[in-house]
């Protein structure tokens, strides 16, 4: 029964597939804004958790425009590119960054994230 207004980023757990396309399972994760983070409102739906992320290291690119998942593919396939194969990340996963909202038609930033483990 609260509201809270978006935050950002939002962040699109994905899960490639061996061919580097994404699985059609995804997780969506919003911040909890600042006042809410002590003691978070308890959500109604069962499909929504309250789940707290570790602090983590990432290797990270950046891109404009409104990111589709072709975009997000590519940047991963980009960043992997990049590292080489000396960076140990997770594989089995990386996070879709979105920190702009959908009305918003210039200077869109985006990103993609592997862990490093």
């Amino acid at each position: 029964g609260i509201g809270m207004g978006m935050t950002a980023p939002v962040s699109i757990t994905a899960f490639p597939a061996e061919d580097g396309s994404l699985e059609q399972k995804v997780k969506v994760s919003l911040r909890i804004p600042s006042q809410f983070q002590a003691n978070p409102p308890c959500p109604s739906d069962e499909s929504v958790k309250i789940e707290e992320r570790q602090g983590m290291t990432v290797y990270s690119t950046q891109f404009g425009g409104y990111a589709k998942e072709t975009d997000y593919v590519n940047y991963a396939a980009k960043l992997k590119s990049a590292l080489g194969s000396e960076a140990a990340y997770r594989k089995d996963f990386y996070f879709c960054n979105g920190y702009d909202p959908p009305m918003k038609p210039y200077g869109r930033r985006n990103e993609v994230w592997f862990v490093k483990e």
